[in-house]
């Protein structure tokens, strides 16, 4: 049976993978270059597999080194929060969660979720970690997070559990110098000919943002690609594209110079929670069940009359 390796030079052989650049890693990881080529060639032998490809002009991993990215991700973070776990547990906490969230989250149900969750739990750290546009599962797929706000098409796996809390529209976002900006609402075909900003993301979770299976013969015009909310309205205020983006979005990020305008006829965008079924947490089973309670049946992430959501029966007292 092979050694098993060190965590330390896991850590040595994700900043290698990640970098593709010996010198860069090595920097990153503080180590001479010469000493992080030794620490990876002795793990190469102790797991009896060639984990990169290198020339002098490049470095590329080989199929054994994509499988051991993978699982070296998963276990350094498992490590990671084997510490936090244990130094909670030493301090009186009974657990921690890291929460996943992009943009806006769940708009104005996050700060309810979150308060709910604590002062029914309140022994639990909860860290919240944001994310850009380039990982739809949130940072569950690497383990980075223990659940997350989605907003799906997610594509399922396995080890992934999905349910979603409500549904919004999606709206189109324009510079206030558009013309579209003058109108009271938009079809598809009437912003097919206009360049687009598209995300930094896999295709099918890009697609959807883009409404691309609603254009029919039109083709999708990228005038940008962004990796952040921020940066799609940098480009959109600059005049390369228009983007689609949820309703709540203009409620959290609204700024001068950007329009939002209704879209007819478009799809609209679901919230979802996310977690890993493979983990069995107490803590996530907790966090999941205080979003159910909170979401209820009839809320949605639109503003009422006097500018509140309203309140699930029972825990008002709980979410304030």
């Amino acid at each position: 049976m092979a050694d098993l390796p060190e965590l330390r030079v896991l850590r040595y052989f994700v900043a290698v993978a990640e970098e593709l650049h010996f010198g860069r890693a090595a920097a990153r990881l503080h180590i001479s270059q010469p000493s992080l080529s030794v620490q990876i060639r002795k793990l190469e032998h102790s797991l009896g597999a060639r984990l990169l490809e290198r020339t002098s002009r490049y470095v590329e991993l080989t199929p054994a080194g994509l499988v051991l990215l993978d699982e070296a991700r998963r276990l350094l973070v498992s490590a990671e929060r084997l510490a936090f776990a244990t130094r909670d547990a030493a301090n009186g906490n009974r657990g921690s969660l890291i929460v996943g969230f992009q943009a806006n989250a769940a708009a104005e149900l996050t700060p309810k979720i979150l308060a709910a969750f604590q002062v029914r739990y309140p022994r639990v750290q909860v860290e919240m970690r944001s994310h850009d546009f380039s990982d739809p599962y949130v940072g569950l797929g690497e383990g980075s997070v223990d659940v997350a706000f989605v907003r799906p098409p997610v594509l399922m796996q396995s080890w992934l559990s999905v349910e979603t809390l409500f549904v919004e529209p999606r709206v189109l976002v324009a510079s206030s110098e558009s013309p579209l900006a003058e109108r009271e609402k938009v079809t598809i075909e009437d912003v097919a000919g206009e360049p687009f900003v598209g995300r930094r993301a896999p295709e099918y979770w890009r697609d959807f943002w883009l409404a691309a299976e609603s254009r029919g013969p039109h083709p999708v015009r990228l005038g940008a690609e962004v990796s952040s909310v921020d940066e799609c309205f940098e480009a959109i205020l600059s005049r390369r594209g228009v983007a689609f983006t949820q309703a709540s979005t203009q409620r959290y990020y609204d700024r001068p110079g950007l329009a939002f305008v209704p879209v007819e006829g478009l799809a609209p965008s679901p919230l979802a929670i996310a977690w890993r079924n493979d983990l069995d947490a107490q803590p996530v089973r907790d966090f999941v069940e205080t979003a159910h309670l909170l979401a209820g049946l009839d809320i949605v992430p639109a503003a009422s009359p006097h500018g509140r959501l309203p309140e699930p029966p029972g825990l008002s007292a709980v979410a304030r």
